[in-house]
């Protein structure tokens, strides 16, 4: 089903993120290649990075580095991979077709490993965190940003509000699609809060996990180390 929404809305995927978040998602972006602090010679495995955003991101603070984007839908592999080639965006980027559940990855084999916007899209939260730890080296770096639980009084109800009003209006007029954006709402108000998260991350034997509210907690910087 999820495979399904993303092939639909693929092409206006990253014009939706800007209308729906006023461009602050990309705020949200650079404040997770701030906390990775991308290094020469790392290899990146962006999970469900399909238009490839967060990679390039990572490559340019980088410099010399490698990035592997990762992601279950071709749809939305083939739209990054076109507008890499458009934007000359060739060195140092793979793409390959995998499920979070099930990396195509050998172990103990990057060095930060991110997923943005993408986690609560899995069907089994706890099997991709532990496929997380299976493909990080050890002393590897683990980074999930993700809409999270809405911290500030009053913020919680007006953010509903534009949720389930707004949002499947826009993907109706922009994307022609009010379902997939219904279900984005919907898929928001299922993902763990940010204590929970935390917890699993830590049953799954990812190290010293943590996390960082942005804009409220309406998104999150959850982190964690392969120990």
């Amino acid at each position: 089903m999820v495979r399904g929404v993303f092939e639909r809305v693929a092409g206006n995927y990253d014009l939706m993120n800007d209308l729906m978040s006023g461009g602050v998602h990309r705020l949200w972006k650079a404040e997770l290649i701030a906390a990775v602090a991308p290094r020469a010679g790392e290899m990146l495995l962006d999970v469900a990075g399909g238009t490839g955003d967060i990679a390039t991101r990572f490559l340019a603070a980088a410099g010399e580095a490698r990035a592997v984007i990762c992601d279950i839908n071709s749809a939305m592999l083939e739209v990054g991979r076109d507008r890499a080639i458009d934007s000359g965006h060739l060195a140092g980027l793979t793409w390959i077709a995998g499920d979070a559940e099930s990396l195509p990855l050998a172990s103990s084999s990057v060095d930060v490993y991110t997923i943005a916007f993408g986690l609560r899209n899995v069907t089994r939260i706890d099997a991709a965190l532990a496929e997380a730890r299976r493909v990080l080296k050890p002393g590897g770096r683990f980074f999930c940003l993700e809409f999270s639980r809405v911290i500030v009084p009053g913020l919680a109800q007006l953010y509903d509000l534009y949720s389930f009003n707004v949002l499947p209006l826009l993907g109706q007029v922009v994307a022609g699609d009010r379902e997939a954006y219904q279900y984005l709402a919907e898929s928001i108000r299922r993902f763990p809060p940010q204590d929970e998260l935390v917890r699993r991350m830590d049953t799954a034997g990812l190290g010293r996990p943590r996390y960082r509210n942005l804009s409220g907690g309406i998104a999150a910087i959850h982190s964690a180390w392969r120990i």
